[in-house]
């Protein structure tokens, strides 16, 4: 499984929707100005990342179905 090159760009496309949830989260948190701007488009970077995440585990899972390495 680890030796399969979509494990770690799915892996990657995880970690980065991670990474906007939590600066988002840190954004809102603090309010301000910056939040009243830029809010909801970085929960919107959120979802079109995480789209691209489902999308790529669920390519991986489908290729290890179908008897790739």
């Amino acid at each position: 499984m680890t030796d399969d090159p979509l494990f770690y760009i799915a892996v990657a496309a995880t970690v980065v929707v991670a990474a906007i949830l939590i600066f988002g989260v840190v954004t809102f948190a603090r309010g301000g100005e910056f939040n009243r701007r830029n809010g909801n488009r970085i929960m919107r970077w959120r979802i079109g990342a995480q789209f691209v995440a489902v999308l790529l585990i669920i390519l991986f899972a489908w290729s290890r179905m179908q008897g790739g390495n």
